[in-house]
């Protein structure tokens, strides 16, 4: 819990340097006093956490807590900030990986602020401006790291009810909606067992706080729901969320990417990407972040693992799993018939 009084900054992180240094992540927001957890997390720290949250990163770090309106007197200009937005189980931390390349971009890995925002929200939070936090969130977030560098920020999935605001509050922002397909999904679910099925009932619990399911449930039949069923909710949402943003920003910023695509194509995922975010990449560039360790390590194992390997594990899922995949994808596209939910996805990135 932050006290009532602001914590003053060491003389070897005056407040000037730790508002102006990307190095100094703005890691949570406590709304109660309007106040900033600053935590030091370098690029090095960033690269070996899987996510940059207090789970994956080093322990003991000691946080610095500025007011928000100090944390924002200093703040230098923004760099260009784009969004990976994404259905889970779909490579999303391995594509914001991808985005680690110093003078060109950094990727910034379901920042928890973002998180304690959208929780806030749903608490009913009272006091400071809403959209103001997100807006000040945003631009703490966008602090560049090199020169000349763009931030990519993937979020967590339980801040989907923020998406629409981000990109409004961003409007030279552009993103891409990665999702996995309905069966790959279900199959990513089915492998991690009791976790991925308790998981998809948290995600459901907070779809349903940001008032993002219509599809005629009431709470009593989703206890009938099987666990595959609730993921299966929970994809169609997420799916429904995404067809709402290309019609309200337009495909010329918001494009959706598929998990197998990125997975089969990585180089050319990659160029249509930068083109998307409008990062220069060159030839060499591209072939070094394809040959790099975002696309030939385990994201969150840390150990040896290319594409070959992720679709073998794919598809034992699958088969181990093919009766109850089946059944529940074959239910979850008459829901979507049933409310006209096309289960296609328009506005496809250009991998050509």
């Amino acid at each position: 819990m932050i006290s009532g009084t602001m914590l003053i900054p060491t003389k070897s992180a005056p407040l000037a340097t730790i508002v102006r240094d990307a190095n100094w992540l703005p890691h949570r927001y406590d709304p109660d006093h309007d106040a900033v957890h600053f935590l030091p997390v370098s690029r090095a720290m960033h690269r070996a956490a899987t996510f940059i949250t207090d789970e994956h990163l080093p322990p003991g770090l000691d946080p610095t807590i500025l007011r928000r309106t100090e944390a924002m007197g200093s703040v230098p200009a923004a760099a260009p900030l784009h969004f990976v937005f994404h259905s889970a189980f779909c490579c999303s931390t391995m594509l914001a990986r991808a985005f680690d390349r110093p003078g060109w971009a950094m990727g910034l890995k379901e920042p928890v602020i973002l998180n304690d925002i959208i929780g806030w929200r749903r608490r009913g939070g009272r006091g400071p401006d809403m959209a103001s936090v997100l807006d000040d969130a945003l631009t703490l977030l966008a602090r560049p790291f090199g020169t000349g560098e763009a931030v990519i920020v993937k979020p967590s999935n339980a801040v989907h009810g923020l998406a629409a605001a981000m990109l409004a509050l961003r409007p030279d922002s552009r993103a891409v909606l990665l999702y996995a397909p309905l069966r790959t999904y279900l199959a990513s679910v089915a492998k991690k067992g009791m976790d991925g099925r308790l998981w998809v009932r948290v995600l459901l619990l907070g779809l349903i706080d940001d008032k993002l399911i219509d599809l005629g449930f009431t709470p009593r039949d989703y206890l009938g729901l099987s666990d595959l069923q609730v993921a299966a909710v929970g994809w169609l949402a997420q799916h429904m969320l995404f067809l709402a943003m290309i019609e309200r920003f337009g495909a010329g910023r918001v494009r959706t990417l598929d998990s197998e695509t990125l997975t089969t194509r990585p180089a050319d995922t990659m160029r249509a990407l930068s083109k998307l975010f409008r990062l220069p990449l060159s030839d060499a560039a591209l072939q070094a972040i394809v040959a790099g360790p975002a696309f030939t390590r385990h994201s969150k194992l840390d150990a040896a693992f290319d594409m070959s390997a992720r679709a073998q594990e794919d598809r034992a899922a699958q088969a181990m799993h093919a009766d109850e995949i089946e059944k529940v994808a074959q239910w979850t596209e008459a829901v979507a018939r049933t409310f006209k939910v096309p289960m296609g996805s328009p506005a496809t990135l250009d991998t050509r």
